[in-house]
């Protein structure tokens, strides 16, 4: 029977490295000091640092401790995510090594275990951009921070264990359902022995099937048919099951695998996308798995409030693991509320040599066998992002994607026009869209050669999306999505002039509309969800690319409104003026064109006390959109006449449901400090997030209000990042992290201006 045990507390950290490191039999307190994982390789500013500051080789100890009861097992390490090479050795003995940060390996260390005696287990990390792992080789438009930031479990098993289980679903839509099961196992010794597999397929604690089956191989599937009554998993109602795989050997249990599987299936079609046979319209964003200062390494709690964020924040239906395989904790989350997933190898732009490729191969290899069975996934992307078309390696990468994995379609994210297709989705980055800066460029400069646009004939003003058949390049429309638009068209910071902000919120909702009133086109992927640090040669010189709907902390801009008020009335009734409502913010002066972003029905508008009339969602520019925004094109209130307050209010049904009030003479009035969650888990690193918010007398955060703010985090926490902050647009976030006991954390921010802030947080 296997025993799992995560060990991510009291390893100890170098962030150099030196040969001597390796069979030191002792940890020099001198040189390493204790960390917990998951762990960055160095702690980075919010912005302004250099983009070289985290490529380094380090170096990671901890002390093994195994039981001389154990000696006789197999003991396995299992790394969730290591930037971006590993050597792992134990007692100055290498056992094994991995290439690539963003996909599992296991080393075993049975052969150098000194059972009942404290064992030195090193970890070397090269977390430089090195040539033969992708996506290195040329330049990127993201960071890959550094260290061992995904979690580590050991694993003590018998010497025939579970290797992989995959659950393939089939016959969906019928009455009677059936799984098949892919089980491999590894075999050390005695590699002829017969092996009996029983298969429980549970809902919540009640048995509906179960299967045995006898055989020698490594590798087996077996059947369990006739599931009947079996709830599918969808969007609305992600309904899971559980599956446990024993294997026994003359009646002795070896080893036990649990995993969750959803019934569901999803398919790309010609006309768009279907799931359980039903249509719909995928809307979603890219998502960077980074947070600031300390990179990628942010817990379970971190990568499933970013899950959230996107499903219930904003109301989204599908996510694009941008450029690489994410977090099992993000996936997992995203298996539970229902949000789809386009999961993709790590890549961008560059194609390296035949060593480079092979290793392509091994991260479609590594990232199939580890998600294969999440339900949230619908799509397995098997080409390097944006590259240029390379028939020899996506031949190869599509063939294994499908070879592993046949329930699933294969796409793969290019820019180019008339590209060769090889995937079974036309995925494609369109960026034709851009409010008519072609036009400018074609009167003014006319030079196009710096300029993004792979088709000079298109109005990027008027033709928000190609239509598919004129990008493919052939005469019948097939699968297609698109999976990228916006980003560094129009960056955008929280707190930008606001015109510039309406405009880039008008652009993602422009794209959005144009995606829904194409049958053809699935749906329509924006870039992207979160700002994120980048190289410099990107970004605006901050190493910041602002490219997201929400900053760097997760607090939304405009545009995010865009999409959230396309959800449904039932589950949130949305409104939200595009205005930080002042007469001289916009160029000339005034706050029109105004846009509401709103899923209400009709809005009425007060302008001090005078009623300025009913408003309707604009069906006519926003046809395709469930919930068209509210524009209202006229407002009198002459330059050097007294400003007014504002009033609005939604109705649903003719019923008042909503309402929002902006000051004429906004006053600092207080200062908001939540946290994401206020019960964490003792144990594990656990982190929360608390936003803190600058508003006026009617609740609004004040958006040029970048006072300073002191942040004191005492207790069983300890605070991420510096403790001296400012205000960004108003408001900024922090994250706070346990120190791995129970008890409370006291959270205490200052500032000059508001009153002291004290919350408390509890550790269980």
């Amino acid at each position: 029977m296997s025993i799992v045990k995560g060990i991510n507390n009291h390893w100890y950290f170098t962030p150099d490295f030196k040969e001597s490191y390796i069979t030191a039999q002792e940890i020099d307190l001198n040189v390493f000091k204790e960390v917990r994982l998951p762990h960055t390789n160095v702690e980075l500013p919010y912005n302004y640092f250099d983009d070289k500051s985290f490529q380094r080789i380090s170096c990671y100890k901890k002390i093994l401790n195994i039981p001389k009861e154990y000696k006789g097992k197999t003991i396995y390490i299992d790394f969730e995510g290591v930037m971006a090479y590993a050597e792992v050795y134990l007692n100055g003995i290498k056992l094994g090594e991995h290439k690539g940060g963003y996909t599992p390996f296991t080393i075993d260390l049975s052969g150098a275990v000194k059972f009942g005696k404290d064992n030195i287990l090193t970890v070397v990390v090269d977390s430089t951009e090195r040539e033969d792992i992708p996506p290195f080789g040329g330049v990127i438009d993201y960071l890959t921070f550094g260290g061992i930031y995904r979690e580590v479990h050991l694993r003590i098993t018998e010497n025939i264990n579970i290797e992989n289980v995959f659950v393939k679903t089939f016959d969906i839509l019928q009455e009677e359902k059936r799984i098949e099961i892919d089980l491999s196992l590894i075999k050390k010794d005695n590699k002829n022995d017969v092996i009996q597999a029983i298969c429980v397929l549970r809902d919540k604690e009640k048995e509906i099937g179960n299967v045995s089956k006898e055989f020698s191989e490594d590798f087996t599937t077996i059947s369990m048919d006739h599931l009947q009554d079996i709830q599918l998993w969808d969007i609305n109602h992600p309904y899971l099951y559980e599956l446990e795989v024993k294997i026994l050997k003359n009646d002795k249990e070896f080893d036990s695998y649990t995993t969750r599987i959803g019934f569901r299936e999803a398919f790309f079609k010609s006309d768009g996308f279907y799931l359980n046979g039903k249509k719909i319209k995928l809307m979603g964003l890219n998502r960077h798995q980074s947070y600031p200062y300390v990179g990628y390494a942010m817990p379970k709690r971190a990568q499933q409030k970013d899950a959230d964020i996107l499903k219930y924040e904003l109301g989204l239906n599908i996510v694009r693991t941008s450029h690489y395989p994410q977090s099992r904790h993000f996936l997992d989350r995203c298996d539970e509320i229902g949000l789809l997933v386009f999961e993709e190898i790590p890549g961008w732009q560059h194609i390296g040599d035949a060593i480079w490729q092979e290793q392509v191969l091994e991260d479609v290899k590594g990232m199939i066998l580890r998600d294969c069975n999440h339900p949230s996934i619908i799509l397995w992307g098997v080409r390097i992002n944006e590259s240029q078309d390379n028939h020899d390696l996506y031949v190869k990468t599509n063939a294994l994607a499908r070879k592993l994995d046949p329930t699933r379609q294969t796409g793969g994210v290019r820019f180019l026009v008339h590209s060769e297709l090889l995937e079974d989705v036309y995925t494609i980055n369109d960026f034709v869209h851009d409010g008519g800066y072609r036009k400018y460029l074609a009167k003014n400069i006319k030079n196009f050669a710096t300029y993004d646009q792979p088709m000079k004939e298109i109005d990027g003003e008027k033709v928000i999306l190609r239509e598919p058949k004129m990008v493919t390049g052939l005469d019948h429309y097939v699968p297609y999505l698109v999976t990228e638009y916006n980003g560094h068209m129009y960056p955008t910071k929280r707190y930008d002039q606001e015109e510039r902000a309406m405009e880039h919120a008008l652009r993602h909702a422009r794209v959005q509309n144009a995606s829904h009133l194409n049958e053809h086109i699935s749906g329509a992927i924006g870039w992207c969800a979160f700002d994120y640090n980048t190289h410099a040669d990107f970004g605006s010189g901050d190493k910041i690319c602002y490219h997201g709907v929400m900053d760097m902390f997760r607090i939304p801009k405009f545009a995010a409104y865009a999409y959230k008020s396309q959800k449904d009335v039932k589950e949130e009734v949305v409104l939200e003026p595009v205005t930080y409502w002042s007469r001289g913010e916009r160029s000339i002066g005034g706050v029109i064109p105004l846009v509401i972003f709103t899923n209400c029905d009709y809005i009425d508008f007060y302008y001090g006390e005078e009623y300025k009339g009913r408003f309707y969602p604009d069906k006519e520019k926003f046809a395709g959109l469930p919930h068209p925004p509210v524009i209202v094109d006229e407002l009198t209130g002459y330059w050097g006449m007294k400003w007014e307050d504002a009033r609005f209010i939604g109705y649903v049904e003719e019923k008042e449901v909503i309402h929002k009030k902006y000051t004429r003479n906004p006053i600092p009035t207080e200062l908001e400090v939540a946290a994401d969650d206020t019960i964490l888990c003792a144990g594990d690193m656990d982190v929360t997030r608390v936003v803190v918010k600058a508003l006026d007398q009617y609740g609004n955060i004040m958006p040029f209000l970048t006072d300073g703010i002191y942040v004191e985090v005492t207790g069983n926490g300890e605070l991420i990042g510096p403790k001296y902050l400012s205000l960004i647009g108003g408001s900024i976030a922090f994250w706070v992290r346990t120190t791995g006991e129970k008890g409370n954390i006291h959270i205490k921010v200052c500032s000059e201006r508001f009153k002291e802030k004290q919350i408390e947080i509890s550790v269980e």
